[in-house]
């Protein structure tokens, strides 16, 4: 069990401190413990079984605690790595779930007779209070530093109030607590960080406003990872960051074209920052963008990209954000990516959208994002004019590319030939990615939808709509052309929504792969390829938006067989 069974046993400690209706790890029917670690629409998922390896996938059945009928999750693959920070030999994610909700999972280790049952509960959206500060317009840092517990929260009620400290104070809020909720703040005017999270955990930022903040460095531009919210607290688990609109730093990030203490590479302000924290953060419906004066260097990350936990930490969920105006990655997910989710984004004036360079541990699922103008600037160090969609390759060398990664349903939309590039530029090296059912529509001219290397180790690239070549030996049955759209796609920078389904009857329409639990039926019809399916409504980003799963078993009413098979068949 390559030493996992330890893991176990103390990530099961830290699934029962989840927040609102934490995991179950129940007695299991073998020596091999299963455990789970929710979110509010995701439930991680762990297992060391004895007999497992290479030759064995983990096959998922799940279904709603009440519902008759077993559902299809994607199955699990072998993988230990041989870190404290690998959970288990197997990993993996349901997805699309409801918050509030009890799922029973089955786990079944393909072509052997082993199988384990547990029960988990997603996260509740509601957090009970048990307590409220009501705090007034202030010039001075607040500190939080009054705990709750599970199920009684303590609310610092910021709404009406504005904490400007006239660049007089490091920090707009200091948070030294656990089970706390700061709420309806706005922070403007520190030299550092709008809010700082020094210590604790279950912590609930929400429709806060968060601007002006950070300061000069000796060479003129902003001092690198100051931010909106910042942590380089390692224990720190279990953050939620939603509804908040964080926006406009005091400073300017140097571009790819301009020099910072010697070197071309970006520094200075960011919305996001968590330095190799526990992770099972959550971080949801917010709006992060400036203006030309003052870029972010990326718009959330940080962590090392080469190490085995960096950012956002395991077991984390990033969607339905805006996320704009950065000189480098949008979302920043390089690290462990141990079960790190990331889809319903839409992501624009950025040099690369979406950011994994590398992935250790994984699974990394990237789904259902959409992708804007995207560019580097002239005379850059960067062979392109605009950046690749999904970075690939690796830091700190190539023993960090060991972890799986899924691409599924993504949108490379091009909206006057402006948008990104194809999966890793040109040439930058991919291991362990399986796509399906992506756009990767690049701009006339380009090379590549998905980037050619020889040192390409272990891909399987398919059943995605390319505009120009992949790697040897793979899209078999993908379609070529640029798609596409119904009247009027695109997006709307005033709602923050946007529409980017296929013109009926166009390529791609109906011709997605179904993926278990990710991408189903609808209605008895197959999905369509791309972000947005037919027939929904405009995709939302940012503040006002509310994740309404589409295309999964668990809002299709699409099922699959009465029971689980012990042998992994229907």
């Amino acid at each position: 069990m390559h030493g996992n069974a330890i893991h176990a046993a103390i990530f099961a400690v830290i699934a029962a401190l989840a927040l609102p209706a934490a995991a179950e790890n129940p007695h299991a029917r073998d020596e091999g413990r299963a455990f789970l670690v929710p979110t509010f629409h995701c439930i991680g998922i762990y297992w060391s079984p004895a007999e497992g390896g290479a030759k064995h996938k983990v096959l998922v059945r799940y279904r709603r605690s009440g519902h008759k009928r077993w559902r299809t999750g994607l199955p699990l693959r072998y993988h230990p790595v041989d870190t404290p920070e690998c959970k288990a030999d197997y990993r993996g994610s349901l997805v699309n779930l409801t918050p509030g909700a009890t799922y029973e999972i089955a786990l079944t280790l393909e072509g052997t007779g082993r199988r384990t049952e547990c029960r988990g509960t997603t996260w509740r959206e509601k957090f009970p209070v048990k307590s409220v500060v009501k705090v007034s317009d202030r010039d001075t840092t607040l500190t939080a530093d009054q705990s709750g517990r599970p199920g009684a929260y303590v609310l610092y009620d910021g709404r009406g109030c504005t904490i400007d400290t006239g660049n007089e104070e490091d920090v707009g809020i200091a948070v030294r607590a656990s089970y706390v909720i700061l709420r309806g703040f706005t922070v403007k005017n520190v030299k550092e960080h709008g809010i700082r999270l020094f210590s604790g955990h279950h912590i609930i930022i929400e429709d806060c406003d968060i601007s002006k903040w950070g300061s000069e460095s000796e060479t003129g531009w902003g001092k690198n990872y100051q931010a909106c919210v910042f942590s380089n607290s390692k224990p720190l688990r279990a953050v939620v960051i939603q509804r908040c609109r964080m926006h406009h730093p005091s400073w300017d990030t140097n571009s790819w074209a301009e020099k910072h203490r010697g070197s071309a590479h970006p520094r200075g302000p960011q919305t996001i920052v968590f330095w190799e924290s526990a992770g099972n953060h959550v971080i949801r419906y917010n709006e992060c963008w400036s203006d030309k004066n003052h870029y972010f260097n990326d718009a959330m990350g940080a962590g090392y990209n080469g190490g085995y936990r960096g950012f956002p930490g395991a077991d984390s969920d990033i969607y339905c954000n805006y996320i704009a105006n950065c000189w480098d990655d949008g979302i920043e997910a390089e690290g462990g990516d141990q079960n790190v989710r990331i889809w319903n984004n839409y992501i624009e004036d950025v040099l690369i959208p979406i950011a994994n360079a590398a992935v250790s541990i994984g699974p990394l699922y990237v789904w259902r994002n959409v992708s804007g103008r995207s560019y580097s600037p002239p005379g850059s160090s960067w062979d392109m004019t605009h950046g690749p969609f999904i970075k690939m390759g690796y830091a700190g060398g190539e023993k960090w590319m060991t972890g799986h990664m899924y691409i599924f349903n993504n949108t490379i939309f091009q909206e006057n030939n402006s948008g990104a590039g194809g999966l890793g530029g040109g040439g930058r090296i991919i291991k362990h990615c399986t796509t399906r059912n992506n756009i990767l529509h690049v701009r006339k001219g380009e090379r590549r939808s998905i980037a050619v290397s020889r040192r390409h180790v272990d891909n399987d690239f398919d059943r995605d709509l390319t505009s120009a070549a992949v790697p040897d030996n793979h899209e078999k049955h993908g379609l070529k052309g640029p798609p596409k759209y119904i009247k009027g796609a695109g997006f709307d920078p005033e709602t923050k929504a946007g529409m980017f389904q296929l013109a009926p009857g166009g390529k791609g329409v109906d011709s997605a792969v179904v993926i278990p639990n990710f991408c189903e039926e609808i209605n008895g019809n197959r999905p369509d390829l791309g972000a947005h399916e037919g027939g929904t409504g405009k995709m939302q980003f940012g503040v006002k938006a509310h994740f309404a799963p589409h295309g999964s078993a668990e809002t299709t009413g699409k099922e699959t067989a009465n029971k689980p098979d012990p042998r992994g068949g229907k």
